[in-house]
């Protein structure tokens, strides 16, 4: 998609604050009112933007526990492959879920409210499927950095 400077500051500011009235956005990425509602339609109906979700902190929302799970696979065939991401997707204690080169066959954030629930996890969700060899976690101590936010104006698409 061919995005203008305008269309650029203005998903900026939609990934900062979706919560803005129009005029404001419209206002801010130098558009019009109906240009801005226009081009937001557009984003939305290209797939652009995906969605539009409340970002609720994990600490405060009782998730103490969160763990970067990397998983290796018993053999690399598409059927494996397709179980095992199927599988994830409706595991709602993970919230992404990343196909990666190198040691692991994937790499999994997940988040639960204690050790307990995450052993418990561990063992009857990712070991006991059937086309995981083996996995490996580490517990995230401190969250430095975090954003959804995509750098729209720093780079070119």
């Amino acid at each position: 998609m061919k995005l203008s400077r305008s269309d650029r500051i203005l998903l900026d500011e939609l990934q900062r604050d979706n919560t803005r009235n129009q005029a404001d956005l419209a206002e801010i990425a130098g558009m019009s009112r109906t240009s801005c509602w226009r081009r937001i339609r557009d984003f939305e109906d290209s797939g652009l933007i995906e969605r539009q979700v409340a970002l609720l902190d994990p600490q405060l929302a009782g998730f103490h526990i969160q763990v970067l799970l990397a998983v290796s696979m018993t053999e690399h065939t598409d059927e494996n492959r397709l179980a095992f991401e199927n599988h994830v997707n409706r595991l709602d204690e993970v919230t992404e879920c990343f196909t990666v080169a190198g040691e692991r066959d994937y790499v999994l954030h997940v988040v639960v409210p204690d050790i307990e629930t995450y052993t418990e996890f561990l063992n009857q969700e990712i070991l006991k499927h059937r086309a995981v060899h083996s996995a490996s976690s580490t517990f995230v101590l401190k969250r430095v950095k975090y954003t959804t936010q995509l750098p729209m104006q720093g780079r070119q698409a």
